[in-house]
């Protein structure tokens, strides 16, 4: 195994809930192997990445309710192409050449799983996504 792809496996965290098993499809497999990992890695990336998209936006964000803030995650995610690429490209940027060789024969159904699967991290983290105490004064 090569260096980059021994490397790029070994800091990938181990994610105990994903299930493997002879009955899923190759998309699933891939998203329970490479998928999730990779993107629960990046996390903290994500959330950086996420705050950076609200101050572009004039951080309109901080005003709304709970409910319009998961719509526009949900919106920036779906929608936003530019905001998405970028998403996608800090996914694929981890893969093995191997892993990227399996993600081109399906990369419409694998960018809609990578991309539901970033959207559940960001939701499940918009408690993160509150206006900073130093704006907050201002």
């Amino acid at each position: 195994m090569n260096t980059r792809q021994f490397n790029l496996k070994s800091i990938r965290p181990d994610i105990l809930s994903a299930t493997i098993n002879d009955n899923m499809s190759n998309d699933e497999r891939f998203q329970n192997i490479v998928l999730r990992p990779i993107i629960k890695f990046q996390n903290d990336l994500f959330i950086e990445v996420f705050k950076n998209y609200i101050a572009k936006h004039k951080m309109m964000f901080y005003n709304f309710s709970l409910e319009k803030r998961l719509e526009f995650i949900e919106s920036a995610v779906n929608r936003d192409v530019k905001f998405r690429n970028s998403l996608k490209g800090m996914v694929i940027g981890l893969f093995t050449v191997e892993e990227y060789m399996i993600y081109i024969q399906n990369s419409s159904a694998l960018n809609k799983r990578m991309m539901h699967i970033v959207k559940d991290q960001l939701i499940s983290n918009v408690q993160l996504f509150e206006l900073p105490e130093v704006l907050k004064a201002v």
